[in-house]
Parts: structure tokens; sequence; C-alpha cells
């Protein structure tokens, strides 16, 4: 099967074996600012904005009763790890667990988002589910009383979600 045009293919041999690069024509690099890269009749890229991908999670939080929910917005942070973090805390390592569940069930099942990565399943006291630009962390009250996240990046605008109850 020919290769889209956009691209060239080239072969080398890494450890032993042949493997083929793809590359960008010339025209390609020149020209970034045409629609030619990106095909909009396959959605590659299915990340929603950062706003909904909020507001998702704030839903899905709210939905299994979490409380204390922040919003930190670390865009000003130049060493900042993501542009912002959600933090929430629950009664119990098992809403916790819970919590952290419902969020990347929903952000599945309405966005076909998945986390890059997640922990702290394991004790359940603080589970932090990374989705690139948005780190998600699921406190118990005394795991987050210590961590202190909003202490330790106390240069973020902050913003308080007010709890449902």
């Amino acid at each position: 099967m020919p290769l889209p045009q956009r691209f060239q293919s080239g072969t080398r041999v890494a450890n032993g074996y042949p493997t083929t690069e793809l590359h960008f024509t010339d025209q390609m690099l020149e020209n970034k600012t045409t629609n030619n890269l990106h095909d909009n009749s396959s959605n590659l890229d299915n990340k929603a904005p950062e706003t909904d991908i909020r507001a998702m999670i704030i839903d899905a939080i709210q939905d299994k009763k979490g409380k204390g929910i922040t919003v930190m917005d670390l865009t000003s942070i130049e060493s900042a790890p993501a542009h912002e973090f959600i933090i929430c805390e629950g009664r119990t390592p098992q809403q916790v667990s819970a919590i952290a569940d419902n969020v990347r069930e929903e952000l599945l099942d309405k966005a076909r988002i998945k986390p890059y990565n997640y922990d702290g399943y394991r004790n359940s006291r603080w589970i932090v589910i990374d989705y690139g630009s948005t780190l998600v962390h699921v406190f118990v009250p005394e795991d987050r009383t210590l961590y202190n996240l909003e202490e330790l990046w106390s240069d973020a605008e902050i913003t308080e979600v007010p709890d449902l109850d």
C-alpha cells in the first residue's frame, strides 16, 4: 500500500533490524498553516477542550459526593507539571476510589478520553489521574491536609467549587 502523498518514507537499520521512518515533505514543513496535516474526516486527536474536561471532571466528582473541589490554574507557573490541578476529597478510601473510578469512566464514556496514567489505588488515600494538561487529585481529608497542594502551589490562581450539599 503506498504512503499518503504528504509523507516520504526512508529505511534505516536500528538494532540490526530494518525500520521504516516517515518524514514530512519539505512542502508540508514550509506550509504549516494549511489543513493538509489535519484530515478532519478521521478524528485522531479526540481531546476535548480543557474547559470541557474540567466540567466533566467536576460533574463526575460531584456524582460520587466528592467534597472540597478546588481548581488550580497553573499556567502562569513555568515549572508546573500540568496546566491545572483539580483537587477534591472523599470521606473514606472507598469513596476516594469510587470518585477516581467515576472520573475515569465518565471521561472515557462521554469524551473517549483515557488518562495517560493514574496511581494510588493500592491504599486509596491519594489517587492522582493524569490527563496531560490536567491532573486530578482525590484525597482522604487527612492526607489532603498533610500534603496541602494548595499551599505548595500557592502562586496558582485558585477557584473553589461549592459543594452540592
